[in-house]
């Protein structure tokens, strides 16, 4: 990439505080774009991403609010559009794990949820990006979704649900806005070296520290938020100009066995 390809475009990046939403708003700030960062509750870490944006000589602000409420994803929006004006790229990243039981013993609470995280809130906050989006030469709208719509899991159905519920919609907002120039695309990661999934591996495997699982991995490594963050930037970039609707798994090829 350039360095400025994304000059003159503003972006938000839901859960950008921590992990691969911070690597994504690191990534599309080092191609010009400005950045805001979305946390719900965690404003240290946001504040911190927004500080190693800034000294790398990008420009960020943290913007708090959770996105699985109609009322508060639109006042997200508009708060961004009012500091920075629309927003040209959405990366709706923000997401919460489920505890791991089965369909019989899921609390129905929990289920709620996770659906509302995974597949109201990027609904709701493109919803209410789209009308400033269209008024841009351009619009990207990515979805971090999983691997886990491939593999479907047992023990996981209000991830797994929220999940294929999300690629539903980023399918069927490609075909909607295609005519407006918004393109919208699913980045799918495996296992990645970030404190949710060491939470999750310490639960499902009693591993410690990812980084031991390095050898045994594709490329001789565990995925590293970054390589979910440059795929992303690519498919933002001036670059991509033909890639539409379509779903990026990005996890060494371990899901095709």
């Amino acid at each position: 990439m350039s360095g400025n390809s994304l000059q003159g475009r503003t972006a938000l990046v839901t859960g950008g505080s921590r992990g691969i939403g911070r690597a994504i708003c690191q990534f599309l700030a080092e191609e010009g774009a400005t950045v805001g960062v979305n946390y719900n509750r965690d404003s240290a870490s946001a504040d911190e991403t927004v500080r190693l944006i800034e000294e790398a000589g990008g420009k960020a602000q943290s913007f708090g609010g959770s996105v699985n409420d109609p009322d508060a994803a639109h006042k997200l929006v508009a708060d961004v559009e009012a500091a920075f004006g629309p927003i040209s790229i959405l990366v709706n990243n923000a997401g919460i794990a489920s505890r791991g039981q089965s369909i019989e013993k899921t609390d129905p609470k929990e289920l709620m949820n996770v659906l509302a995280v995974h597949a109201m809130g990027p609904f709701f906050v493109t919803q209410a990006a789209l009308p400033g989006m269209r008024t841009c030469d351009r619009g990207d709208v990515i979805v971090i979704s999983s691997v886990a719509t491939k593999t479907l899991n047992a023990r996981g159905a209000p991830y797994n649900m929220g999940k294929m519920a999300a690629d539903a919609f980023a399918y069927t907002l490609a075909k909607e806005e295609k005519k407006n120039n918004i393109y919208a695309n699913i980045v799918a990661p495996g296992l990645v070296d970030t404190d949710m999934g060491q939470r999750l591996m310490k639960a499902t495997a009693g591993v410690d520290d990812l980084r031991a699982l390095d050898a045994a991995m594709p490329f001789g490594h565990v995925c590293q938020p970054e390589e979910i963050a440059s795929t992303v930037r690519f498919l933002v970039s001036p670059a991509n100009t033909y890639v539409t609707g379509q779903k990026v798994f990005v996890d060494g090829g371990q899901s095709d066995g």
